[in-house]
């Protein structure tokens, strides 16, 4: 499944000063409402409201090389999260990489985000 991009910078932003945040020691998990969901909602082909999903990982890390593994390694771990778990929707989702990320598998990754989504309380009571 393809992620909704965050695109803007403002809504990094945005998410980095009002967003709520979970520190694992891998990983910076911010989450704040997304406003413009219902309205995305309307062009999307489903009709259904998504999370936006930002990546971002700090020179810091390493080299372009690095940087691009570190976020594909998220991508999948994201990935793998959510077909064995639901979140909740229309939310920004900024994912920041720190420098324990840089070697990790994606599994590892995987337990990381849910132990920060547990933290913020991102997932979907199933009810049935």
């Amino acid at each position: 499944m393809k992620f909704r991009a965050i695109c803007e910078n403002h809504l990094y932003s945005k998410a980095y000063s009002k967003g709520k945040r979970a520190v694992t020691s891998a990983l910076a998990v911010y989450v704040l409402p997304d406003y413009a969901a219902k309205r995305l909602a309307k062009a999307h082909p489903q009709k259904t409201v998504v999370n936006r999903i930002g990546l971002t990982t700090s020179t810091k890390l390493g080299g372009a090389v690095t940087r691009n593994r570190t976020r594909r390694i998220m991508r999948e771990g994201l990935r793998a999260l959510e077909k064995e778990k639901t979140l909740k929707v229309g939310f920004l989702i900024v994912i920041a990489a720190r420098s324990a990320a840089v070697g990790l598998k994606s599994d590892e990754i995987k337990n990381q985000l849910d132990l920060a989504f547990k933290k913020l309380g991102m997932y979907a009571e199933n009810k049935g």
